[in-house]
């Protein structure tokens, strides 16, 4: 296990269930179960490195547009995964909160997203935040229009925006932002995923489907994280 200058926060977005599963010649329902044991397991061992925070991407607003027998899969497997994970994160002190829109979602997906956080909102382990329905952009867009909304309401004038106002209104507020990005698959993009937040954070790609991610791959990714020196635009 690593030890030293551990990341305080780390986002990952979660790719290759699909690949994963094709490459076996299984069911790409087969790989989603498989990404899900695999993202408990890597927030287990989070917690244990001393991770503070961890992020995951799990449903973009662009994940609508895959087949509809999929995308009801994933509702399914999200619904059910939350319903039990909330109860053991909350026996293990992790803390469960949603980035995203969750008002496109079904009512009974919503109720175990909000089951969820209201069971394990006092816990103080670690913060195990999920994207769902979101999307960087059409974040950007939300905050934007809350800002305005509180401009229009006279609680804010347009002199008194700056950076801070603007991460306030963020589906991360109160959040620090990612000190690592890794994306798991190989795919060398951000498909914007924390748009905002991930301007100065470190970034490792892994040639590797989501399922196969391990401990030891977190660990070599603090490693990684370990050996760069991070100077903000300093020089």
């Amino acid at each position: 296990m690593v030890e030293g200058n551990i990341p305080r926060h780390v986002a990952i977005i979660m790719d290759g269930n699909r690949r994963w599963a094709r490459s076996r010649g299984v069911d790409y329902r087969f790989g989603h179960k498989e990404g899900a044991k695999t993202l408990e397991n890597t927030v287990r061992y989070a917690k244990k490195v001393g991770i503070k925070y961890i992020t995951v991407f799990a449903f973009s607003t662009e994940n609508w547009k895959r087949s509809q027998e999929e995308v009801g899969a994933l509702m399914l497997l999200l619904k059910t995964y939350l319903d039990d994970y909330g109860k053991r994160a909350d026996t293990e002190n992790i803390k469960i909160k949603v980035l995203g829109d969750i008002s496109a979602f079904s009512n009974g997906l919503q109720k175990s997203i909000n089951n969820a956080i209201e069971r394990t909102k006092d816990n103080d382990g670690i913060t195990f935040s999920i994207a769902l329905n979101y999307g960087g952009r059409d974040e950007i867009v939300h905050a934007i229009k809350h800002i305005a909304n509180d401009i229009n309401n006279g609680k804010l004038t347009i002199d008194e925006i700056n950076e801070d106002i603007v991460s306030d209104n963020l589906y991360t507020e109160g959040m620090p932002d990612p000190d690592l990005i890794i994306r798991t698959s190989g795919e060398l993009r951000m498909s914007g995923f924390l748009a905002w937040q991930g301007v100065y954070s470190e970034y490792l790609f892994l040639e590797k489907y989501w399922p196969d991610f391990s401990e030891e791959d977190l660990d070599n990714a603090v490693l990684e994280y370990q050996k760069r020196k991070r100077n903000f635009g300093a020089g």
